[in-house]
Formats: C-alpha cells, structure tokens, sequence
C-alpha cells in the first residue's frame, strides 16, 4: 500500500543541501532529533492554552511539515555523516512518540472530536512505531508500513488544523474522522507485524 512514506526519498533530495549545511556549523542529529520533539510539545501547548481560539491550529500545518523535514534531516545526518549512535536510535523513535502525543491531543480540546479519541490515536500511532521497530529486533528492517504512517498522519492532522485555523464548519459527523484515522493506524500495525514476520522466513 502506498503511502507518503515512499515519497521520503525525493523529500531527502531536497534537504541534502541544508544537511551539509547543518555539519559545517556543527549541528548533530540528535540535536535535531530534540528541537523537533521540543518544537511539537510547545505547539501543542500554544494550541490547548489558547483554546478554544481556533487560530492557533493554523500552527499545526506549519509545524508538521517543519518536523517532517526536520525528522528527514536527523536520519541524513546519521546515516550518510557518520552520526549514529545507540542514543540517536533511542532519542528518535522516543521523540517522534512524544511528538505525536503533542500534536494530536490538542484536537480534543473542539468539538466534535473528543478526548478519548484523540487519546486513542495517540495510543495507536504509539504502538504503530513499537511495531515498526520490533521488526529490528526480530531479525527483520524497521518496518514503515501503511495506511496512515508517521507521514500520512502528518497530513491528515495538518490538513484539519490548517481547515480549523481559517474557521472552516466542524460538523457532527467530522466526529468520525478519528475512529477512521485509528482503524487505519490499526491496519498499519497488523501489516508492520505481518510483513515483518514474512521477511524474517523469506
């Protein structure tokens, strides 16, 4: 299944310039890896403290394709500069959680959305990422597989924030966008898992 995950590549492409450009001033990719998980927590708190203003959402689709690129520019830096490390392994599968966790719980605080169905995509964008990584440990790749990966999220979630920010209708059957975004995170997580095991016996 495809998803904008696949288009990472061309994406990178576009960023290699600035890359090199972060390693001659001596930036790393942890640090990277940080600024986008701390940038993500202080959106999503501008958007909940100004609540229920709905202009502040119009952050949220800036951001998002700033962390995208920003998560883009960590994993260039670590692979093709020479900067991984054990730590920059953890710090990044822990900060695109928390990340995530502060860019989708914000939704909960308009209607028609609701706690626990933001609560609950959070939870199985979580588990989605534990299951792409598992894949590693079981002898298989990380595994990135769709629908609604890190990076369809991104649009989904950018996309609803830029429609509140300019104060588009929120109808009660919009409701139904977040049980429709985690059944497909759900779907996403029984394809990293059996996609991972299929790699592990071929």
């Amino acid at each position: 299944m495809i998803t904008l995950y696949d288009l990472k590549p061309r994406f990178q492409a576009l960023l290699r310039p600035l890359a090199g450009g972060l390693v001659r001033a001596g930036i790393t990719a942890n640090q990277v890896t940080l600024v986008a998980a701390l940038g993500s927590i202080v959106v999503g708190v501008i958007v909940v403290l100004c609540a229920p203003a709905r202009w502040p959402f119009l952050l949220l689709p800036i951001w998002l394709f700033l962390r995208m690129a920003l998560n883009a520019l960590d994993g260039m830096l670590a692979r093709e500069f020479g900067q991984k490390s054990a730590l920059g392994a953890y710090l990044n599968e822990i900060c695109d959680v928390v990340s995530d966790a502060a860019l989708y719980l914000p939704f909960a605080v308009i209607a028609p959305f609701t706690l626990p169905m933001a609560g609950l995509v959070v939870f199985l964008a979580a588990l989605s990422e534990f299951a792409g990584v598992l894949g590693v440990m079981v002898g298989a790749s990380r595994r990135y597989d769709g629908p609604m990966g890190k990076s369809d999220r991104a649009l989904v979630f950018g996309a609803l924030g830029l429609w509140i920010g300019i104060g588009g209708a929120l109808p009660s059957w919009l409701a139904w966008l977040l049980p429709l975004v985690a059944a497909l995170i759900a779907l996403n997580i029984v394809n990293r898992v059996r996609r991972g095991l299929a790699e592990t016996t071929s």
